[in-house]
């Protein structure tokens, strides 16, 4: 017989309590409760229990998830990553003492996690600098970016979210319901609401058309690229509606946000545009019981909801609704070279903010062999494992000076639910001889046995003579 852990949520009905300006007796009126039992709670000198844990998620709004330690374990684990870069030359914190900081102190560690990115991203301006300066000499100094790029500022805000946006989620489920949008025959439906609320005729431009959409204001008119597909356009015009119809939506979320930097700022209205033309394609209630229904099959979902493999795969990355959440599911996709261009996840999988992923993630294997899909269990350094499904996908080409983009997509989730995904079939995936044992990236990896690591292990400036056999320039191979 095992005994239910205690839910102590202290540190966290104080944040929500604070960011609303209540005192503890204007939250303790609320609840129906005492002072005292309060700041017993807040003090995590008292257990919650399920009554007041249902009082507490119907005062703040939301569910009971909000209270729930999946975000601290995702803080946790980068932390963990940040403090075993080699780069910051710091001794080991204790595990219960990074635990502590989050619990008590999460302010704290969103502003170091702040500063980290900050420091990764001096860090590589400042190689690049010296490597166009000077070729291989190292040295120099360089004044590097002081704060992250735009891009990136955008997707840690939506990775902050869990990636998913009430507002913008609903609003685009509601126009897809109201206006009956169905695959194959969404853009005439935009069209005529383009049409209808904003006065905005759609053209379609003729062939050598530069963008794939360009609104010109003065004249009422959209002009939409000529090659794209029936979705491929619905998703350009969703994104034109939103920002000419939910713009104060859309300004909200910025603000919230504290975006202020002008590059941020107009590419965080961008991803949140293109946020609602996602939900707007792929409406969240009918999407979630389609895929439950096929068991997460991306490709059977594409040929339903007729878009692209990572079209498909970004939106279940997405799904985590209060009361209505799917298997969270990590999503990226990286080029050749092993840059990430997207990333984002509802799990705690720990991808490395800067430079290449672990070369041992199946994601780079995905370009040997095109088109197929690959499972994989993997192990992070802190021991947590997951199941992941890793394909190729390809866009533009059809002429010779128009060479064709090719990415791969990794999507996946923690093993304890591999089950509801159809890739798991016929795998035994509790077998540990299966379990690839991978981490962040070279850089901040913490393993001291692998054999494709690119860089010494995490906060080991000195390694021994068969770690560093691999890392040796100029090294002979037989064979």
């Amino acid at each position: 017989m095992t005994t239910a852990r205690k839910l102590f949520v202290g540190p966290r009905v104080r944040r929500l309590r604070e960011r609303r300006g209540w005192t503890q007796g204007a939250l303790a009126g609320r609840l129906a409760l005492s002072l005292s039992y309060v700041s017993q709670i807040e003090n995590n000198q008292r257990p919650v229990t399920a009554a007041v844990l249902l009082k507490l998620a119907d005062v703040f709004g939301g569910d009971i998830a909000q209270f729930s330690d999946e975000g601290d374990r995702h803080r946790l684990a980068e932390l963990d990553a940040a403090l075993n870069d080699r780069t910051l030359r710091v001794d080991p914190v204790p595990p219960v003492a990074l635990a502590r900081m989050v619990e008590q102190a999460p302010e704290l560690a969103e502003a170091f996690l702040t500063l980290y990115q900050r420091h990764q991203r001096l860090q590589e301006d400042h190689a690049q600098t010296v490597d166009r300066l000077y070729g291989e000499l190292e040295g120099g100094r360089t004044r590097g970016r002081p704060v992250p790029l735009p891009h990136e500022e955008v997707r840690e805000h939506l990775n902050r979210r869990d990636n998913y946006l009430d507002a913008l989620d609903r609003l685009g489920e509601e126009f897809a319901k109201r206006r009956a949008l169905r695959p194959g025959a969404r853009a005439s439906a935009i069209v005529e609401a383009l049409k209808a609320d904003c006065g905005v005729d759609v053209m379609v431009a003729e062939p050598g058309f530069a963008w794939l959409r360009r609104h010109e204001p003065a004249r009422r008119r959209l002009m939409i690229a000529p090659q794209l597909s029936d979705a491929q356009q619905a998703f350009q015009l969703a994104t034109q509606y939103a920002l000419l119809v939910h713009r104060e939506v859309l300004e909200a979320e910025i603000r919230e946000a504290g975006f202020t930097d002008l590059a941020t700022l107009a590419l965080a209205r961008q991803a949140l545009a293109h946020y609602f033309a996602g939900a707007l394609l792929l409406p969240y209630a009918e999407f979630l019981a389609a895929a439950r229904l096929v068991r997460y099959d991306v490709e059977q979902l594409q040929h339903g909801f007729q878009v692209g493999f990572e079209t498909i795969c970004h939106r279940l990355s997405t799904l985590q609704r209060p009361g209505e959440r799917s298997v969270p599911f990590y999503f990226v996709r990286l080029d050749q070279a092993g840059n990430i261009s997207k990333r984002q996840s509802a799990t705690n999988f720990h991808f490395a903010r800067h430079g290449g992923a672990c070369p041992l993630w199946h994601v780079h294997e995905a370009f040997t062999l095109p088109g197929r899909i690959l499972t994989q269990v993997v192990e992070m350094p802190d021991g947590t494992r997951f199941f992941g499904i890793a394909r190729t996908v390809g866009r533009g080409g059809g002429a010779y000076r128009m060479p064709r983009k090719v990415f791969a997509i990794g999507l996946g989730c923690e093993l304890s639910q591999a089950r509801e995904l159809v890739y798991a079939d016929g795998i035994d995936i509790d077998d540990p001889r299966g379990v690839v044992p991978i981490g962040p990236g070279c850089r901040v990896c913490p393993r001291p046995d692998c054999v494709q690591r690119a860089f010494p292990p995490a906060g080991r400036d000195m390694v021994a003579d068969s770690d560093m056999e691999s890392l040796v320039p100029f090294r002979f191979v037989a064979g």
